[in-house]
C-alpha cells in the first residue's frame, strides 16, 4: 500500500522515533507498506530551520516542504507561514505518483483543505488526524481585532477539511464530535490519545533525582507563557494553593512545587512565588528523559489549564498517567475529568479555585495510602490508554483494513 502522511509539526529527525506521525509512519513501514512523511523544514518548537533528516535511520521516506519562519505562536506571520507551507505541500503532492491513501494532520489547515479536495477529485482515501481544534482553541487568545478577522476563514477551511475525510482519527472523542458536525461521509471514527511508548518513558526513570525525605514534591510540566491551554492565572492558582496550605500548618513536611518548562512568564512566576513564600524550583526546559526522571521523583502531578480552554486530552496527561502518580486536575474538559473519575487516579478541582487545589494537595499529602492507590490506577490508565505500542495499532488497522 502506498501511503502519504502529511504533518506540519514534527520534530527534527535525528535517529529517534518520536512524535505521533513518525511513530505511525515507522509502524506502517515495518509492516511492508510504502510510506512517505511530508513535513515542514521549519521547527515550530525552536523557531529555527530544521537540520537535514537522518534518512538512513528510518524506513519511512522523509520529505521537507518549505515553510517561511515566524517568531510568535500567535500572529499574522504564522498564519501566512502555514498558508505558504500548505501551497508548497500541494505542489509537491501533485508531482508524485498518486498514493492509495493520504493521512493528514489537522492543524495546520491549508494543506488539509487542499489535500481533501485533491483526494475527492482523484478517488484517493483521505484520513484526517485532528490534533487540536482551530479556530476554537485560538480565539480565546486573540485580542487584536485585525487578527480576529484574519482568523475567521479558519473555520471555513477546517470545515472543508473535516467534511472531506473518509475516516476520522482524533486525539480525543471531543474532537471527533466536532468533526462529525460537518462530516456526512466518514464511515469510521476512532479516538487514539497522543500517548507515548511506555518503554521509552521507562528509560527516563534512570534520571530520577535524590530529594530530602522531609519534602513533598508536586510536579508541573509545560510552557510558561500564554498559550491556548495555559495562562498566568492557572499557574498562580497552584502557587496560591500551596501558600494557603502553608498557612494551615496541617502538614509537617515541606511542600515544593517542581516546574519543568520555560517561557516568557518564568520571571513573573519566580517573583510571585517569592512574594507568597512558596518553595518553587524552576528546572527549565529539560530533555524528555530528564524531565521524566524529575517527574517520577515527585509524589503528585498537577494539570493546571486555562479556564475555557478548548483542548481535551493533551499530551502531558499521558506522561502524567505513565508516571504512576496521582494527578490534581483543574482542566475543565469533561472527557479528561471522566477519565480521572473512572480510573480513580486523581482529584478534579474547580478551575482557578486555589482553595479546592489546596484541599486536594492536603488530602494527598496526609494520606500516603491514597497516593499509592491513585498512583497505581494512574499507571493502569497509562498502560491501557496512553501506551503507543498498544493504542496506535488501532490507527494502523484503520488505514490498512478500513
Amino acid at each position: 500500500m502506498n501511503i502519504l502522511i502529511v504533518a506540519n509539526f514534527c520534530y527534527d529527525f535525528k535517529g529517534i522515533v518520536d512524535g505521533r506521525f513518525l511513530y505511525l509512519a515507522e509502524l506502517l513501514s515495518n509492516q511492508g507498506h510504502k510510506v512517505e512523511l511530508v513535513t515542514s523544514d521549519f521547527s515550530h518548537f525552536t523557531k529555527k530551520a530544521k537540520g537535514a533528516p537522518r534518512q538512513e535511520a528510518y524506513k519511512t521516506k522523509l520529505t521537507y516542504c518549505h515553510e517561511p519562519s515566524y517568531a510568535k505562536h500567535i500572529g499574522l506571520k504564522r498564519l501566512w507561514s502555514h498558508y505558504v507551507w500548505g501551497i508548497n505541500v500541494m505542489k509537491y503532492v501533485q508531482c508524485l505518483e498518486k498514493p492509495d491513501l493520504i493521512y493528514c494532520a489537522i492543524p495546520s489547515l491549508t494543506a488539509a483543505k487542499l489535500l481533501g479536495t485533491y483526494c475527492m477529485n482523484n478517488g484517493i482515501k483521505f484520513v484526517i488526524d485532528v490534533q487540536d481544534l482551530w479556530p476554537e482553541a485560538t480565539f480565546m487568545l486573540i485580542k487584536n481585532r485585525l487578527l480576529q478577522l484574519c482568523a475567521l476563514p479558519m473555520k471555513w477551511y477546517v470545515d472543508k477539511s473535516y467534511a472531506a475525510a473518509d475516516y476520522i482519527v482524533a486525539v480525543s472523542k471531543t474532537y471527533i464530535e466536532r468533526v462529525m458536525l460537518v462530516n456526512k461521509k466518514a464511515t469510521k471514527q476512532i479516538s487514539v490519545f497522543l500517548g507515548n511508548d511506555a518503554i521509552y518513558f521507562e528509560t527516563g526513570k534512570y534520571f530520577q533525582v535524590n530529594k530530602p525525605q522531609d519534602e513533598i514534591w508536586i510536579n508541573y510540566v509545560g510552557t510558561l507563557g500564554y498559550s491556548c491551554i495555559f495562562t498566568e492565572v492557572s499557574m498562580k492558582c497552584v502557587i496560591d494553593a500551596i501558600a494557603i496550605l502553608n498557612n494551615r500548618n496541617s502538614i509537617n513536611q515541606i511542600v515544593r512545587f517542581i516546574v519543568c518548562g520555560d517561557g516568557p512568564l518564568r520571571l513573573d512566576f519566580e517573583s510571585y512565588a517569592k512574594e507568597k513564600h512558596v518553595n518553587v524550583q524552576f528546572c527549565g526546559r529539560l530533555p524528555y528523559d530528564k524531565m521524566v526522571g524529575v517527574m517520577c521523583s515527585c509524589e503528585i502531578v498537577v494539570n493546571c489549564i486555562s479556564k475555557g480552554a478548548a483542548q481535551s486530552i493533551i499530551n502531558k496527561v499521558g506522561d502524567y498517567a505513565l508516571s504512576g502518580l496521582p494527578v490534581i486536575n483543574t482542566q475543565e474538559s469533561s472527557e479528561y475529568r471522566h477519565l480521572i473519575e473512572d480510573y480513580q487516579c486523581g482529584i478534579n478541582c474547580e478551575c482557578g479555585n486555589a482553595i479546592h487545589v489546596a484541599d486536594a494537595i492536603e488530602k494527598l499529602v496526609l494520606d500516603s495510602n491514597l497516593r499509592k492507590k491513585m498512583g497505581a490506577n494512574a499507571r493502569k490508565l497509562g498502560e491501557e490508554r496512553f501506551d503507543r505500542r498498544k493504542t496506535y495499532q488501532r490507527i494502523v488497522d484503520l488505514i490498512t483494513k478500513g
